[in-house]
């Protein structure tokens, strides 16, 4: 089941930037995915669908922003994983 957020935002804004407003949600929504990932709010299957892509296109597109799904503590737990792929 999905819900509806909508937001108030300036004419101006869309204007400036030359976007659509189908455009401009598609964009919020990928970015509010990526924020609440990267805050470990929700996981990544949920974050991609925020997005509405893919697992592997989120991924993709973390990794344009350079964010890593990989999340290590320290070096150590970093290396144990490495020796265990």
């Amino acid at each position: 089941m999905y819900t509806t957020v909508s937001i108030d935002l300036p004419e101006e804004v869309l204007l400036d930037l030359n976007e659509s407003k189908n455009d401009f949600e598609e964009y919020m929504k990928k970015y509010i995915a990526v924020d609440l990932y990267t805050n470990k709010h929700i996981s990544l299957g949920y974050s991609a669908a925020v997005a509405g892509m893919t697992k592997e296109d989120f991924i993709k597109l973390l990794s344009l922003h350079n964010i890593s799904i990989f999340d290590f503590e320290n070096q150590e737990d970093f290396e144990e994983e490495m020796n265990n792929a």
